[in-house]
């Protein structure tokens, strides 16, 4: 017998399947959403909050959606910043992990702090990322977190003080473990050669992240503003998201900080999740290769395709477009559409702009004609982060980590609020509908 035969597979397939009614039959909340796409309430946050509907006598009814972290709009924390010049993701950070808004001072602290721990530890670097390079990043960074553990003093303890110390170390030192990563995958698996630059204490993380990918060193300041931005809009989504809820549930258990966001970033990588901006990318990438994506009637005939599962990946989806929670807009992507038509417009890239644009108003409009559904479809953030990485040269493995790198304070973040107010190990109930059947003797089989 081949275990691996093709038959053999498809038969363990059914072993591993069950039907769709058998999960009706018991009213299981499937993905944990109830049956109007609303989560499943598991728990309480005071981290961040994310709008797209409300609830009203059991109605759900659609609103403009809203992010806010710590209870302060995010889009007030980007805006505020940039109308002074400055960039966000540092005060996004304070904001996330402490709960306040920082002063002047207190922030100047932060920053220092942040620029003292970004060195890895001595010998990391060359044991831990050039002696196993990989070819995804994301695997990567969740073998350099989880090597951490190694080299802390403290690595178990729950104290909040330990905790606060190992999350700052984190989320200082993601940079240098992505571009580390990125540059030891170049080397041995692109053949590229080998560029490992320091990080620079005067810059700050959008500044040290292009400064460390780069061969040259070199970025525009436009450059380090978007990047800011792409951190600041991706820093926190709630209790809910994938990630974020992987790292309640195996904090939730008592193990240590390194395995958790270790965790966090095994559940990122996948592309239903933060990998999403490299589906979007694949997508228009087809699109442009198979027709005359600047005619607006080839382009609706190509989504057309799409949406039938007859082109891309032939699953129906147009990526970019929907979310489970926002419904009439995704604040996030307008205030990334507006860099993203800046920044195209500057680099002569507005054809490609208005690709974009015209995906967003076509789909909702496709989805109606063929399917007759007036669910509103909004634009969701990958539609134009993927975009806006690739114009300011970000090669396509790095979108995710990129998406760790900003996302790793609310981890961070959580797994705190998990075991200071949590208490209760995450258990939920899965019901088993096997056959009973006795034991026959390997004789009688």
């Amino acid at each position: 017998m081949n275990i691996y035969d093709s038959a053999f597979i498809e038969k363990l397939r059914g072993v591993y399947s069950i039907s769709p009614e058998t999960y009706e039959k018991y009213d299981v909340k499937r993905g944990l959403r109830n049956k109007d796409g609303t989560g499943v309430l598991v728990g309480l946050t005071s981290i961040g909050d994310v709008r797209g509907y409300i609830i009203e006598e059991k109605d759900k009814i659609n609103v403009p959606g809203k992010l806010t972290y710590r209870g302060v709009n995010m889009v007030d924390i980007y805006k505020e910043n940039e109308k002074r010049g400055r960039h966000a993701f540092e005060e996004t950070i304070y904001l996330i992990l402490m709960g306040e808004l920082p002063t002047k001072e207190e922030l100047a602290e932060f920053k220092q702090i942040l620029a003292e721990n970004r060195e890895l530890p001595p010998g990391f670097t060359e044991d831990m990322i050039l002696k196993a390079p990989s070819p995804n990043i994301m695997n990567k960074l969740a073998r350099a977190v989880l090597a951490s553990y190694s080299y802390d003093k403290n690595p178990d303890s729950l104290s909040l003080d330990n905790l606060l110390r190992q999350s700052i170390e984190l989320i200082a030192r993601f940079p240098s473990m992505t571009a580390y990563g990125y540059q030891a995958k170049k080397h041995y698996y692109d053949h590229d050669s080998l560029y490992l630059h320091s990080p620079r204490p005067d810059y700050d993380t959008a500044e040290n992240v292009l400064h460390m990918i780069r061969r040259d060193n070199k970025f525009t300041e436009l450059e380090a503003e978007i990047l800011d931005l792409l951190l600041v809009i991706h820093a926190e989504h709630g209790g809910g998201n994938n990630s974020t809820f992987a790292t309640h549930v195996v904090s939730s258990s008592g193990t240590d900080t390194y395995s958790a966001i270790a965790a966090a970033v095994g559940s990122l990588k996948g592309p239903k999740h933060g990998g999403a901006n490299a589906k979007v990318t694949g997508m228009v990438e087809e699109i442009k290769a198979s027709c005359d994506w600047k005619d607006e009637g080839a382009l609706k005939d190509y989504l057309v395709k799409i949406i039938n599962k007859e082109a891309y990946d032939k699953t129906g989806l147009v990526y970019g477009m929907g979310h489970a929670i926002y419904t009439l807009s995704d604040p996030r992507s307008m205030l990334l559409k507006e860099k993203a038509k800046e920044l195209a417009y500057h680099i002569g890239k507005e054809k490609e702009f208005e690709m974009y644009d015209r995906i967003e108003t076509l789909t909702p409009e496709i989805f109606n004609e063929l399917r007759g559904n007036k669910k509103h479809l909004c634009a969701n953030v990958d539609l134009y982060s993927g975009f806006v990485y690739s114009m300011l040269g970000i090669p396509e493995e790095l979108y995710t980590p990129l998406f760790a790198i900003a996302r790793v304070p609310s981890w961070c973040a959580h797994r705190m609020e998990e075991i200071i107010a949590g208490g209760k190990i995450i258990r939920p109930a899965y019901k088993s509908v096997s056959i009973k059947r006795p034991y026959v003797p390997m004789e009688d089989r």
